[in-house]
């Protein structure tokens, strides 16, 4: 035991884990956290219970149902790999199909969800959360996962059988890219410059304040990765980008004022719950 506590990898880990700590520690107590959230006012931990316990039960059964697809599809041939070395070119072909595809999957789908009777049958449980965090992206319908998470296992699929396989390095983009991207869109912070709904190369990607403001007003930004198909049929919130910037105004508020009053004014603000 002595010897593992003394060891270099156990030490870097231990290191790893202080760092980390103290970093979400400091933020908390300057108010770092605060000054970048987008609804600094919104958490609640009756919420956050709810959205726990969703999120173990959805999450069984999502598990069970694209397991079960995926299993069936892999089993019969109906999904493989291409797994030959292939061009980055190639590669980013295969990615970005599946990017601009996927993203116009979910707009048009998601908006068929917030009509009834659907909203109520699916949708509805999702939107319990008017203030997204990071648990907010599982605490789903279990058919609602289905009809996302179902895209890639699709997506796939019909690669395979139209005789154009996506890569295995394609693949290895796209298969975590849905997560990753709903946990971004939830995280409830704002963390990309002012000018990124401004620039004409970066305005086209949703934003975590983006998505925030779908749960936050319920009809508007509904995509998932860009903001190209809310720009086209008009259901992009047109205070979306005015809100946007009150945000970057009050992050650098918080970044010219001294350590010392940053600390002071965060201990200051009334508890969130």
């Amino acid at each position: 035991m002595i010897r593992m506590i003394l060891s270099g990898q156990w030490l870097m880990h231990l290191w790893l884990i202080g760092f980390v700590a103290s970093t979400i520690l400091i933020g908390i107590l300057t108010g770092f956290f605060r000054a970048h959230k987008v609804q600094p006012k919104g958490f609640k931990w009756k919420q956050l219970a709810f959205e726990v316990v969703v999120a173990i039960i959805g999450g069984y059964f999502t598990g069970l149902l694209l397991g079960t697809t995926n299993r069936y599809l892999n089993a019969h041939g109906l999904i493989i790999f291409d797994s030959r070395p292939v061009g980055w070119w190639r590669i980013a072909i295969e990615y970005v199909a599946y990017f601009l595809l996927f993203d116009t999957w979910f707009y048009w789908l998601h908006r068929w969800m917030h009509k009834e009777p659907f909203y109520r049958l699916i949708h509805k449980l999702h939107h319990k959360s008017t203030s997204p965090n990071l648990l907010t992206t599982v605490s789903v319908n279990p058919l609602e996962s289905f009809i996302n998470g179902g895209f890639v296992p699709l997506f796939l699929t019909v690669t395979t059988v139209s005789g154009l396989p996506i890569s295995t390095a394609a693949a290895v983009l796209i298969l975590p890219t849905n997560i990753i991207m709903g946990l971004y869109v939830h995280a409830g912070y704002e963390f990309f410059p002012r000018w990124w709904h401004k620039s004409w190369a970066t305005k086209w990607f949703i934003t975590t304040t983006f998505h925030d403001q779908h749960h936050k007003y319920f009809n508007w930004n509904f995509g998932g990765y860009t903001t190209i198909w809310d720009r086209l049929c008009g259901t992009m919130r047109k205070r979306f980008e005015s809100d946007y910037d009150m945000i970057c105004d009050r992050r650098a508020e918080w970044w010219r004022r001294p350590w010392i009053e940053r600390r002071a004014v965060a201990q200051a603000e009334p508890h969130e719950g």
